[in-house]
Order: C-alpha cells, then sequence, then structure tokens
C-alpha cells in the first residue's frame, strides 16, 4: 500500500524481497514515485485509479490494474475494492503537477473472510459509514499527521463510524509539520472498542 522507501524513517538495513501486489492510493510523490522501481523490480499487480495507472505505464510499470471507485477485481488472491477519499492527487512529473485521477482508499477482502480498510490521504467524511455498512472492516488504517490529511481529531470520528476492532495509525511523525500521534489518537478513542495498534517500521506484525 503506497510504498515509499525513501520515507525518513524507513528502516536502514530493511530489506524489501517480495511484492505480490501494490496498491497506489493517490499521486503525490510520498505515496506514488517509489512504486515505480518496486514495480520494475519484482514485477507485481499494481493497482490505481486509470489515470494514475496510464502515468505508471509511461514510466515503464507493467501488470498495472487501473480501476475506479465503486469497482472490485481479484489481485493476488485479494478482493480489492477502491472508495472514495477526500484529498488532492496531482502528480509531480519533471517539475510539473499532472493530472493523477481522484484519491482513493482500499477495501481489501480476504478469503477467510476478514475485510481491511486503508484509508489512503484522507479528511473523515460520513460515507464511511457506508464502508462500515457495505464491507464491516475489522482493520482500519487512518491518517492522523493533520495538516495534508486529518488529525486525531478527525481520525476518531472516522473510527466511529467505521467501527473496526483495530485502528493502524499512519502518515504521522515523518516530517516536523505532521504532528498527529498514535497517543492523541488513543486518547480520543478512550471510550472506544477499537484499539490503536501503532506499528514500529520494518518491524513484522501479525493480525
Amino acid at each position: 500500500m503506497d510504498p515509499w522507501t525513501e520515507n525518513p524513517k524507513f528502516p536502514k538495513g530493511f530489506e524489501i524481497d517480495r511484492v505480490d501486489a501494490i496498491c497506489v492510493s493517490h499521486g503525490h510523490f510520498d505515496h506514488i514515485h517509489d512504486a515505480v522501481p518496486l514495480a520494475k523490480k519484482f514485477s507485481p499487480e499494481v493497482v490505481a485509479i486509470f489515470e494514475a495507472c496510464v502515468w505508471l505505464e509511461s514510466k515503464g510499470v507493467q501488470n498495472t490494474r487501473p480501476m475506479n471507485k465503486g469497482g472490485s477485481q481479484q489481485v493476488a488472491g485479494v478482493t480489492v475494492t477502491m472508495t472514495h477519499a477526500v484529498h488532492s492527487c496531482g502528480i509531480l512529473d519533471e517539475g510539473k503537477i499532472i493530472y493523477g485521477g481522484e484519491a482513493a482508499g482500499y477495501v481489501l477482502r480476504f478469503a477467510d473472510g476478514r475485510a481491511l480498510y486503508f484509508a489512503g490521504d484522507t479528511n473523515v467524511f460520513s460515507d464511511m459509514q457506508l464502508i462500515e455498512q457495505l464491507y464491516h472492516p475489522e482493520l482500519a488504517i487512518v491518517p492522523i499527521g493533520d495538516l495534508y490529511t486529518m488529525s486525531p481529531h478527525e481520525a476518531a470520528a472516522a473510527c466511529k463510524l467505521l467501527r473496526p476492532a483495530k485502528v493502524i495509525p499512519m502518515h504521522f511523525g515523518t516530517f516536523p509539520a505532521l504532528t498527529g500521534t498514535p497517543e492523541q489518537l488513543r486518547e480520543k478513542l478512550a471510550h472506544s472498542q477499537t484499539e490503536v495498534w501503532a506499528l514500529e517500521p520494518g518491524k513484522t506484525v501479525k493480525w
């Protein structure tokens, strides 16, 4: 999901040795540009909104799986559904911003019945309640950094609409401007049934 190996929090010495599929939520550099070298190295299926797939193909990416919001497809044994997101999506290409379609999120549904919602970069929006009603995600991955996405305040509201058992906070701590923290989200969800699951970069976990 939105690989960014140039991330300042990317663990030194960490190696990615297998990639079966990549999902790109939108065209900003910290979400799409590192998908290109990974796709060329591992030849995974690469999912994105149609316009972003066209750009990826122009950079030499093969095995693209273009789609649009509301659609679903099978990718590497997982049912991938594209959802709405409230964010911009311009792609920086040789110093210019070009149209990259719209920002999106994803619901991943696994063969054992579990569902995961990856919000991408977004603010909270009321149709997250529809995502809960349609797909019942047990795990949600939502941004909390503020400034470019929602803060822990809005992320807590998103969790109340989505009602996941666990939430993984993302898109925080990489730059000083992204001030939201998992602790702040945990405080906002103190009386909620949703557990905040803060991950450590480079450390594998089991869901």
